[in-house]
């Protein structure tokens, strides 16, 4: 098994990969349409979206985290 220390860089990875393949496929559609090489096509815009997603997330999520703990009252607070 993976160290735990490694947990938010594979949650990451994972959320890079899954949002990055849905995205991907929605914009490839929407350029192409349905295209007999579509499944190709898609797998080369995922690969190379992924690759600019995953270092993305590692340095939004911290400022994503640090907003939503500026706009949600603490549980002292309640």
């Amino acid at each position: 098994m993976i160290h735990p220390r490694f947990a938010p860089y594979l949650f990451s990875l994972f959320l890079s990969g899954m949002m990055s393949c849905l995205v991907s496929g929605i914009a490839t559609f929407r350029a192409l349409g349905f295209v007999p090489n579509f499944g190709a096509e898609w797998m080369g815009a995922w690969a190379s979206s992924w690759a600019f997603a995953f270092p993305a997330v590692l340095v939004v999520a911290p400022v994503a985290r640090r907003m939503v703990a500026a706009v949600v009252r603490s549980p002292d607070a309640v």
